[in-house]
């Protein structure tokens, strides 16, 4: 991060700050947009996109924003930039195809209209740095073919627990300790919280209700740990995960062996553990000597180390992702090749034929982490996927949902991503 505030310096002296265009509404634009126009130097936020404009400018408005430029096509948004004014706009393309910017923040929070966001960016050159655990888990292998052909970075951000375990992850691995293990710190955990449940805390808290049960229920749980998996190799021992209800993190220590890894590492989480936020990552070092040196840094007697950053501050931490894309060409956090994860929809109660399943923290489905050969081999439904299907079948609760058992809706492109990243990515086994 040193040599990224160091860059954005440099950006910042010679006039020629680094220009991001953020797409979203909710809770978290409105925090990136007030770091964004608080606390950054060399990076400049020169539009905000929502379907609904009211939105957008209520971000830059809150952020301190005093004159917001409304703009509809490309040269509205230039003459924008050029007058050193944020502007605000519902149309994707007047942003994407703009060579004015050089970098594109995904938090909308919608798995459609996220992929298109995404999709048309990497297709216009744009970096992309995602905050939408959603799009990153369902189509980020096929959105990183995409990236590799133009020449540009798709990330998701450093931040939230994906990035934050992945910067461990890289330091580690650069050090000689093998990353074995993933995870993050889950405060709690029930599969069955709606948007019904969290609306006296989403109200207090003024966030959505559906995002917070999304929290609660494991959902993004999941998506966040098929993005390790899909980034590292890693895979859940079992679907789900399996948890690890320990006082402290390092506890887990004591429950792994060795041994378990010799055929690949792992995906999980510690639940209700000190110091309760942020992400982990489980190393294997067998060296004798490196092991006494270990135990007298107070680290523990080996082989298995536990490293822990103990917080996760996405919209304060997505900037170094924007930096590292633009300044360095680098990932924060992006999937290495063929998917490994995917998610699975489990309904939350007995599901009658006809229902419009409402995703992500809504009230029909709670989503697992699986290995995707198994969810191909089994032809899962994902949990972000699921918005707006329309089942086929009745589905008794806590039965996974199927491709077979729902009409998707038409047109998709997340649909038609889906599609061409299994072509690309066949399952042999």
């Amino acid at each position: 991060m040193i040599i990224v505030d160091k860059a954005l310096a440099k950006r910042e002296s010679e006039g020629r700050p680094v220009r991001v265009a953020l797409f979203g509404g909710g809770y978290m634009v409105r925090c990136i947009a007030l770091q964004m126009l608080t606390a950054v130097t060399g990076m400049r936020l020169v539009v905000v996109v929502n379907r609904t404009v009211a939105k957008a400018e209520k971000a830059l408005a809150e952020a301190g924003a005093r004159s917001i430029r409304r703009i509809s096509d490309v040269a509205g948004l230039e003459a924008a930039i050029r007058a050193g004014e944020p502007a605000v706009t519902d149309d994707p393309r007047a942003v994407v195809d703009s060579g004015l910017v050089d970098a594109v923040i995904e938090a909308t929070g919608h798995v459609e209209y996220g992929t298109q966001v995404c999709f048309m960016a990497l297709q216009q050159g744009k970096h992309v740095v995602m905050m939408g655990a959603e799009v990153d888990a369902s189509v980020g292998p096929i959105l990183k073919t995409y990236a590799d052909r133009a020449g540009v970075v798709v990330t998701y951000t450093d931040g939230d627990e994906p990035g934050v375990g992945m910067n461990l992850y890289r330091f580690l691995d650069s050090m000689g300790y093998r990353p074995v293990l993933m995870g993050q710190m889950k405060g709690m955990l029930d599969r069955y919280r709606t948007p019904e449940t969290q609306r006296e805390l989403a109200t207090r808290l003024a966030q959505n209700p559906a995002v917070l049960a999304s929290f609660a229920d494991g959902s993004k749980l999941a998506l966040e740990a098929a993005i390790m998996g899909n980034a590292t190799g890693f895979t859940p021992q079992a679907r789900g995960m399996k948890g690890y209800p320990v006082a402290h993190v390092n506890d887990m220590l004591s429950q792994l062996d060795p041994c378990a890894f010799d055929k690949g590492g792992w995906v999980e989480y510690s639940l209700g553990s000190a110091p309760h936020t942020g992400a982990f990552v489980v190393c294997l070092n067998e060296h004798p000597e490196k092991r006494k040196l270990m135990a007298y840094l107070k680290m523990g007697n080996g082989p298995l180390y536990m490293f822990y950053t103990p917080y996760h501050l996405p919209p304060w931490q997505i900037v170094h992702s924007v930096g590292r894309a633009v300044l360095f060409n680098d990932a924060t956090i992006t999937p290495r090749g063929a998917p490994v994860c995917d998610t699975v929809a489990y309904a939350k109660g007995d599901l009658r034929a006809g229902e419009r399943l409402d995703g992500m923290g809504g009230f029909a489905a709670y989503g697992l982490v699986e290995r995707y050969e198994v969810c191909a081999r089994e032809g899962f439904l994902p949990i972000a996927v699921s918005l707006d299907c329309v089942l086929k079948h009745d589905i008794a609760k806590d039965q996974p949902i199927r491709y077979a058992d729902v009409v998707l809706p038409e047109g998709r492109l997340v649909d038609r991503l889906r599609a061409e990243q299994a072509s690309r990515f066949p399952v042999t086994s």
